[in-house]
């Protein structure tokens, strides 16, 4: 009887060890599919991606973007779908008619892919408000692109807007010539930066063009300069800078617009509060070396 009774023992012990290794063995091999998959699917994104650059962007082939881009992203001023996210490359390939993307750079994890690149090409037409210079430029960018089911639904967009303008000649490559005659003896510059939607474009160039008219014509007036791009939402980001030959003569001058908006009932607090319009000022001295 104890005989039969440790060989039932036997038995259960066998069968439980062989379940639990079952058991294990299972989730092991689950495990590995699950990390196949996902390997799988951020190669497929990888090449999602790349396919955009070689053969949407490259080739010119824009009626593939509808393979690669969901109806569910959403671009510039909230447009969906393809129509969203082809306005900046549209936008570029009309002033740089031969442009060419460089992969530089191409990872993938799960949903995410990032890719960095090299752009260059040859500033033929006019390009956000700058005339066609006829300049070659290069420029770099990275992207980070979120994909569901192999298709793009987001992207977030970084690049050198900086280097970029300062090859087409917009800005000088040392800043502090931006206004190409230093302040000096006393002189200042008065920086106006505003950040406008793209929206408010219209109105807000109107009022810039005529304030830049009346202060032209003040006591002490030196110059000004506007500077300017657009990001990637489509928002103006502009730049000004006005340059005058004393504190005194400035302060006189923002007295005359003042008097100016009086007389003409406009509130520009207000202006920029509707359109939404994001302002940081201030008066800039040179740094001394």
């Amino acid at each position: 009887m104890k005989t039969l009774q440790v060989g039932r023992y036997l038995v259960l012990a066998t069968l439980l060890i062989s379940g639990v290794a079952n058991a294990q063995l299972n989730e092991h091999y689950k495990n590995v599919k699950q990390k196949e998959g996902d390997m799988s699917t951020a190669q497929n994104n990888k090449e999602v991606v790349r396919k955009i650059y070689e053969e949407s962007l490259n080739k010119r082939n824009l009626g593939s973007l509808k393979e690669v881009i969901s109806e569910d992203y959403t671009g510039v001023q909230g447009i969906k779908g393809v129509a969203g996210f082809e306005p900046p490359i549209t936008q570029l390939i009309a002033a740089f008619p031969d442009v060419q993307w460089k992969i530089l750079e191409l990872m993938g994890d799960g949903d995410k892919v990032m890719v960095k690149w090299e752009i260059q090409g040859t500033h033929t037409n006019a390009f956000q408000h700058i005339a066609a210079t006829g300049k070659k430029v290069s420029g770099t960018g990275m992207g980070i692109y979120t994909l569901r089911d192999g298709k793009v639904v987001s992207t977030q967009v970084q690049t050198d807007r900086l280097g970029f303008l300062q090859e087409l000649g917009v800005l000088p490559v040392d800043l502090s010539q931006l206004n190409n005659k230093k302040a000096h003896n006393g002189q200042i510059n008065f920086i106006d930066k505003f950040l406008v939607p793209a929206a408010a474009k219209q109105e807000f160039y109107e009022r810039m063009g005529i304030n830049r008219s009346f202060i032209k014509q003040l006591p002490g007036f030196i110059k000004d300069d506007a500077y300017e791009y657009t990001d990637d939402k489509g928002n103006l980001v502009c730049v000004t800078v006005a340059q005058w030959e004393s504190r005194e003569a400035f302060s006189k001058a923002r007295e005359a617009v003042q008097a100016q908006y009086a007389k003409e009932g406009f509130d520009i607090g207000a202006m920029l509060k509707r359109l939404n319009i994001t302002l940081d000022r201030g008066v800039y001295t040179e740094v001394k070396e």
